[in-house]
């Protein structure tokens, strides 16, 4: 049941929830939300209710089965922060997490209120990477609540990016993904946004990696940033870390 991802950051998805609601511009023309649209009008079981949250428990041990050790994106049909999720849900998907111990997991937020609300009550492990979603100015407090959580892996996921984030403090941070939006209606990515994040990220020593300048023809506009295509990971902290940086 593995699933390949076309996402260039990770290797796999596992979605043992999905399903959402808008919180925030960036989420104005979410990727997840066509996709399961279209995914329920093919049939697809796991998107029966469409876009409308909905616990997948029998997805829950699937990463147990997976033998051969993967990146893997944790939700990336939902946001395993949502309100929505109960907690205990939460922690069996983190009791997961920890048993498939060859794995790595990134998961991913916008909701880093209750993030750092349940901080307190997870169990962490150093194959739990925890990121949270920037698109502007005006969501930068996300940053702090992700700092203050007791994950051993911390990163920022600056797409789809929306303007500039000047003189980000990215301390305690261990890596930063920088994106355009995709797709018929995308909002423009300035490359001055771009330059300026990547040279943040080399004066504070933190990987950058950077995704995509999107549009409506993703693959067309490419992924190359002053000439080079920058596909930095985290530091090799852990065995079996894919680290194939460049730039």
């Amino acid at each position: 049941m593995a699933r390949g991802s076309g996402i260039e950051w990770t290797e796999s998805t596992w979605n043992p929830v999905t399903g959402c609601t808008k919180l925030s511009p960036g989420c104005k023309f979410c990727y997840a939300e066509r996709m399961a649209e279209r995914l329920q009008a093919m049939g697809q079981e796991n998107y029966r209710n469409g876009f409308r949250l909905t616990l997948q428990p029998h997805m829950l041990d699937v990463p147990l089965r997976w033998k051969k050790p993967q990146i893997i994106f944790v939700n990336s049909m939902s946001d395993l922060f949502h309100k929505d999720v109960p907690l205990d849900y939460i922690r069996r998907i983190f009791e997961i997490m920890r048993r498939a111990h060859w794995h790595r997991f990134q998961v991913l937020t916008k909701r880093s209120e209750r993030l750092a609300e349940l901080d307190s009550k997870l169990e962490w492990a150093p194959n739990i990477w925890m990121g949270v979603s920037v698109e502007s100015e005006n969501y930068r407090s996300r940053i702090h609540d992700l700092r203050q959580t007791r994950a051993l892996l911390k990163f920022l996921s600056l797409e789809p990016l929306l303007g500039p984030l000047h003189n980000l403090d990215l301390r305690g941070i261990d890596w930063v993904i920088v994106g355009g939006e995709s797709g018929f209606s995308a909002r423009a990515l300035d490359p001055a946004w771009a330059t300026d994040l990547r040279d943040q990220c080399r004066n504070a020593n933190v990987p950058f990696f950077f995704k995509q300048w999107g549009g409506k023809n993703k693959k067309q506009a490419g992924r190359v940033l002053d000439g080079q295509i920058w596909d930095q990971m985290p530091v090799n902290r852990f065995a079996n870390q894919r680290t194939n940086a460049r730039g």
